[in-house]
């Protein structure tokens, strides 16, 4: 049997199913798998957004809320109009019990996408 362990033989195509296989880790509610399988395809390539997020997820789902801080700050320093990124560090933030950096990005996410789920956590009207 090949060795699957670690970065040898390791492939692009490896990487992308990896990234399914962790998003399918991640609705099965299994978050600390997925972050196992996200993090070579991560130190392959540290530029990808979307494994990145995924990774921020699935820390956040394990309550790694620190992890999932940085993951998602990353992710907003390359994409800042990305409003799922604010909303779930928001939602980081607000787990931490730091809920005025928490309420800033709840704005922030419904300044970018007004759906109502972002609008109700924004609290404009108080």
């Amino acid at each position: 049997m090949p060795e699957s362990s670690g970065s040898a033989g390791r492939t692009p195509e490896t990487h992308v199913i990896d990234f399914r296989a962790a998003e399918q880790l991640l609705a099965a509610r299994d978050p600390r798998g997925a972050v196992k399988l996200l993090d070579p395809v991560i130190a392959a390539h540290p530029e990808n957004t979307a494994a990145r997020l995924l990774r921020a997820r699935a820390f956040f789902a394990a309550a790694q809320l620190r992890p999932a801080e940085l993951e998602f700050t990353i992710v907003l320093e390359r994409e800042p109009d990305n409003a799922f990124a604010h909303f779930a560090l928001a939602r980081t933030y607000e787990r931490a019990g730091r809920p005025e950096q928490a309420l800033r990005h709840f704005r922030l996410a419904a300044a970018l996408d007004p759906r109502p789920q972002y609008l109700k956590a924004a609290r404009f009207d108080s």
